[in-house]
């Protein structure tokens, strides 16, 4: 009782530890697994660990008895992976880029080549063993990418390339580890004959035709109302376990690709809840990850890593890092349009994840047990690159950038929170003065017009954490708050300005501080005389944003002074003789309006404006 309740305790404050510190959580769990494991024996009386996750009856210790780990192991892998599934979207595939597409397949063939044969010749490992370890060490994994580059500011490109890459590949990764386990299990003693092959060739039907089966119906299931709210959650834990468990019946080792399978369609069609479906399986799998790998770094004995303890794992190490990584990145992105630097910064960070670790244990374990040649190796060779790997990209990753000149010494990136229409106005007009723009909102059709504007958007809640998890939005230094609600946009400005907003922050002002003409906010966005209301209407009747050439001050005031006086004209920005945009509200008086500069406005043109204004004046007003 004392060991499981540890683990738990241990595993949430490991994950706490990353939180705090910026840091992938696998790293202070597999160091904690290994400090109560193996390590542990170096200093105990009796030489024991200090947590044995398998039971020994000659010590009369140990949690789980018998193949237990191992089939406690395969189920939390096998809900790791369906919640890994469910994020893969294929919009977001097609969307991505060749770059990141090719990343994804040249990239991959070629670590999945090199490491395959390096591994093979340096530790005399049979090729089906040495592949297998190569397939394992292809995915790299928003967990270990997101928290490293979290706070270092990149261009949009280079982070959206590393961020894409870890999420596509964690699949990817894992179909291919399980393939490859697939193919030696069932060759295993029949000399991959052609009933071997005809074995795995039902394993793989088997897998993708239950995977897909299953997700179709519980597709319908939820469409019809047919599962309560309540259970839907546990529901789909337990259709995710069946999966599994029947899978692995009709064909054996052909249940993680049923539930990776299983993971993408679901996530790829219309299901109702699906984000409530995933912010559950998340949770779950934090738990399941806190537990898992500090088992089964516990698990790891110090013959393993004697067995690893010498020059060749080094040199295997330096190939996967500086020759493998960097030529798979270099072919991937020839002839994009990523410049030498930014090709060698997403060379460099190529962090393996839990995919890597979790499968390469629940794999190495299952041949092992089966007599596999060189099976031994497959965990403790994983693990080496795994925290290597983290712990060279988190300790080098910002001092990199700065080097290789990919680190962004100003942050211009600006992010409006508010998806409507008169967002999307000021949005586009930002983005085509060269200014990246991401835009927020919690509503879905809101997000899904910006898109349509070859808008950066994401349905996010203001309220969420995952706007710091953002990797994306490293480059943003500016905020401005957009919404209709006065209580979101001074929320969003009180708890995001120091991290999104260090460069400026702003919101609207509220109906409140407009009666109180003495009462004018420092983070006033635009003016004071107009509100969220009065940008709608305006946004509305006139969908346009004009610009006024200026050439001095007083001819600036003037300006100013007419659009003031006018309902349909809200003046926005400044814009000086390096096309730099200034906020009107806050834009120093001391400053000097040059020729050159242009005044910003949302509403009427100015022509009609002054039109207007003609047609409105006295006979002895007219001018001649």
């Amino acid at each position: 009782m004392l060991e499981l309740a540890g683990i738990v305790i241990l595993g949430i404050i490991a994950q706490w530890v990353a939180w705090r510190f910026k840091m992938p959580a696998i790293l202070p769990l597999i160091l904690i697994g290994l400090c109560v494991g193996p390590l542990s024996t170096l200093v105990t009386d009796d030489g024991a660990k200090l947590i044995e996750p398998v039971w020994h009856p000659e010590l009369g210790r140990g949690l789980f008895p018998g193949e237990s780990l191992f089939h406690f192991v395969s189920l939390a892998i096998s809900v790791i992976l369906f919640e890994g599934g469910l994020t893969l979207k294929r919009n977001e595939v097609l969307n991505v880029g060749p770059v990141i597409i090719k990343l994804i397949t040249v990239g991959t063939v070629i670590t999945f080549l090199g490491a395959g044969v390096v591994s093979h010749f340096l530790f005399d490992l049979s090729w089906p063993i040495s592949f297998l370890f190569a397939s394992l060490i292809i995915v790299t994994g928003p967990t270990v990418i997101t928290p490293i580059l979290r706070n270092i500011p990149l261009k949009k490109d280079v982070s959206a390339v590393l961020k894409w890459e870890g999420i596509l590949i964690d699949p990817i990764g894992a179909v291919a580890a399980v393939l490859v386990f697939e193919f030696i299990s069932i060759g295993h003693g029949q000399e991959y004959t052609q009933q071997a092959l005809i074995e795995f060739g039902k394993t793989v039907v088997v897998g993708f035709s239950i995977g897909f089966s299953f997700a179709y119906a519980l597709y319908f299931a939820i469409k019809r109302n047919t599962i309560p709210h309540f259970l839907l959650n546990v529901i789909a834990l337990s259709s995710v376990l069946m999966v599994f468990v029947l899978s692995e019946q009709f064909a054996h080792e052909s249940g993680l690709l049923s539930v990776v399978v299983m993971g993408m369609v679901l996530g790829n069609i219309d299901l109702p809840n699906i984000k409530e479906l995933l912010y559950f399986k998340e949770s779950l799998s934090v738990l399941l990850i806190s537990i898992l790998f500090i088992l089964l770094a516990a698990n790891i004995d110090m013959e393993d890593l004697y067995l690893i303890y010498n020059w060749n794992t080094l040199v295997l190490f330096a190939c996967v890092v500086f020759l493998i990584r960097p030529v798979g990145v270099l072919l991937s992105t020839w002839g994009s349009g990523l410049k030498f630097n930014e090709k060698m910064f997403i060379s460099w960070v190529g962090p393996r994840g839990i995919v890597a670790a979790g499968i390469a244990s629940l794999f190495g374990t299952r041949l092992a047990l089966e007599g596999e040649p060189g099976a031994e190796y497959i965990t403790p060779l994983v693990f080496v690159i795994v925290l290597g790997t983290v712990l060279l990209n988190a300790a080098t990753a910002r001092l990199f950038a700065q080097v290789s000149g990919v680190f962004l010494k100003e942050s211009t990136g600006i992010l409006i929170v508010g998806a409507s229409n008169v967002s999307r106005i000021i949005a586009k007009y930002l983005q085509k003065n060269g200014r990246h723009v991401v835009l927020i909102d919690s509503n879905k059709e809101n997000i899904e017009k910006a898109r349509a504007m070859d808008l950066d958007a994401e349905e996010a809640n203001i309220f969420s954490d995952e706007l710091t998890d953002n990797i994306e939005f490293n480059d943003i230094g500016y905020l401005m708050a957009l919404t209709a609600s006065e209580e979101v946009n001074k929320y969003a400005i009180e708890r995001f300005k120091q991290h999104l907003g260090e460069n400026g922050a702003f919101r609207l002002i509220t109906s409140e501080e407009m009666k109180e003409p003495s009462n004018t906010p420092n983070e006033l966005l635009f003016s004071r005389k107009d509100d969220y209301i009065n940008l709608s209407e305006v946004s509305r009747d006139y969908p346009k944003i004009n610009e006024i050439e200026l050439d001095s001050r007083k001819d600036f005031l003037e300006e100013i002074a007419k659009l003031n006086n006018e309902e349909d004209a809200i003046p926005i920005f400044i814009k000086d003789k390096n096309g730099e945009l200034h906020i009107i509200a806050t834009y120093s008086e001391k400053m000097d309006i040059e020729e050159g500069f242009k005044l910003v406005y949302l509403g009427k043109p100015i022509d009609l404006i002054n039109d207007e204004t003609i047609a409105h004046r006295k006979p002895e007003e007219s001018v001649n």
